[in-house]
């Protein structure tokens, strides 16, 4: 195969990983406590959006499909939660096919977490205390927006957003019925440390039954 030219100006970019170091006598046994030590860390280092990240899912013929998401809660009980639209295509995959994983990356950290696991929906009352505590502007939005369904144009999304605001007037905004929480639960969980000469760090966590099998991984 022929070289693509245009990819010459990517091909020769290095980034030496040398800020931080990870071993297994360094972790937490518990993998949802190394976690939250990591996200504590990328906050205070006003990282831009520490907890954005990838949620990936697949579809009936098994093609996946990636995106950004905002996580919004996490622990041992919880797992990991985020929000959306359930008539989304990512709702729509995450109901026909309960598996995904998600990807935190933290590249002025050098660090990245993998996560993989089951995916149930979060309980109504729990969706509508999330909504309950959104901008209005949000609220207005899940109503009016159809998410991964064509639209003509940019117009007809600031009718709908209008629609929402003259139906909800001068009254709280209810949660729409498809629109809540999804939860990953957790059984494979994988920290990686970028480390110099390409020889990364990265400790993985195997849930068995109710307990959590660590092991280092070659890079």
């Amino acid at each position: 195969m022929e070289s693509n030219d245009h990819a010459h100006h990517i091909q020769h970019l290095r980034q030496e990983y040398k800020r931080h170091s990870l071993s297994e006598s360094d972790v937490s046994p518990d993998p949802f406590i190394q976690f939250d030590a990591w996200l504590r860390e990328a906050i205070a280092a006003e990282l831009p959006e520490p907890h954005a990240m990838v949620l990936s899912t697949v579809d009936a013929q098994g093609s996946p499909g990636s995106r950004v998401v905002l996580l919004r809660d996490y622990g041992v009980e919880r797992g990991f939660v985020f929000y959306t639209n359930y008539n989304s295509r990512k709702g729509k995959e995450l109901r026909m096919h309960p598996k995904a994983s998600l990807l935190f990356f933290w590249p002025s950290l050098e660090r990245q977490i993998r996560i993989e696991g089951e995916v149930v929906q979060v309980s109504e009352a729990e969706s509508d205390a999330y909504f309950a505590s959104r901008p209005r502007g949000s609220q207005l939005g899940a109503w009016a927006s159809e998410q991964s369904e064509p639209v003509p144009n940019r117009t007809f999304l600031e009718d709908r957003i209008a629609e929402a605001e003259t139906r909800f007037a001068g009254k709280e905004v209810q949660r729409p019925p498809h629109w809540g929480g999804f939860r990953l639960l957790a059984h494979s969980m994988e920290f990686w440390q970028g480390r110099r000469s390409r020889l990364h760090d990265r400790i993985h966590y195997q849930l068995n039954q109710t307990t959590w099998r660590i092991e280092r991984l070659s890079p």
